[in-house]
């Protein structure tokens, strides 16, 4: 008789469900261990949505097309349109009210009292103006500094959508790769054992044998050839 030989035992593959649907399997195939992670059908939609916006915005990030460049303008049309309002409604009841206080003092707008007041008006009219005109650039850069934040904001949103799906398949992936690692290390022990448990059975079978030869006649050519087949299986 000859030592038996096992079989090591095949690839554990490993696999993670998720309410009794399979997440993540991991297996081996030829020399390649592969860990493949299912998506749901809306989970792959709102990734490749994603990752399908934040391409195509990328090279529209800082550029304005023609529609909000209107956009702007409409804004600033209206801003300006209502700072001018705010201002007239200031100065012009002044200037009517200087103009009908000369009148009924002098009888005529012809004369320096009148001026010296209508230039004073006038100068703060045109401060205010001026304040305005600064008013509105300051406005269009805060248009502008909306609009790219909001841009910004939206990519960072797209890319950390990607980058938690990612993160999610990764810690999922791990888990069914420690599920398939645990499998293997148990094969293994399983096989060394039972492996070991054989070994020490063929040895001690020898043990036993050469014992009682030896005891008998240990210089008899009947001894002397047990021994040599026992030898074989040692």
């Amino acid at each position: 008789m000859g030592k038996s030989s096992k079989k090591y035992p095949g690839y554990s593959a490993g696999t993670l469900k998720l309410n009794g649907e399979d997440l993540v399997k991991t297996y081996k195939k030829g020399n390649n261990v592969i860990s493949n992670y299912i998506m749901s059908e809306p989970e792959k939609s709102a990734y490749r949505y994603a990752q399908n916006s934040f391409n195509n915005s990328l090279s529209k990030l800082n550029v304005f097309d023609e529609n909000t460049q209107k956009d702007f303008q409409n804004q600033l049309n209206a801003y300006t349109q209502k700072g001018q309002k705010m201002i007239d409604n200031i100065y012009n009841p002044m200037l009517n009210n200087l103009k009908t206080d000369i009148a009924s003092r002098f009888g005529n707008l012809d004369n320096s009292v009148f001026m010296d007041n209508l230039n004073s008006i006038e100068s703060n009219r045109a401060d205010a103006v001026n304040s305005l005109a600064q008013d509105v650039l300051i406005k269009q850069d805060e248009l502008i500094n909306n609009e790219l934040s909001r841009r910004y904001n939206y990519m960072n949103f797209l890319q950390d959508l990607q980058n938690q799906t990612k993160s999610s398949m990764l810690n999922f992936i791990g888990s069914s790769q420690a599920n398939s690692a645990s499998g293997n290390n148990y094969n293994a022990q399983a096989y060394a054992a039972n492996s070991s448990s054989s070994g020490n059975l063929f040895s001690n079978l020898g043990s036993s044998l050469t014992t009682a030869l030896m005891s008998s006649n240990p210089y008899s050519a009947g001894a002397s050839a047990a021994l040599g087949i026992v030898g074989k299986y040692m």
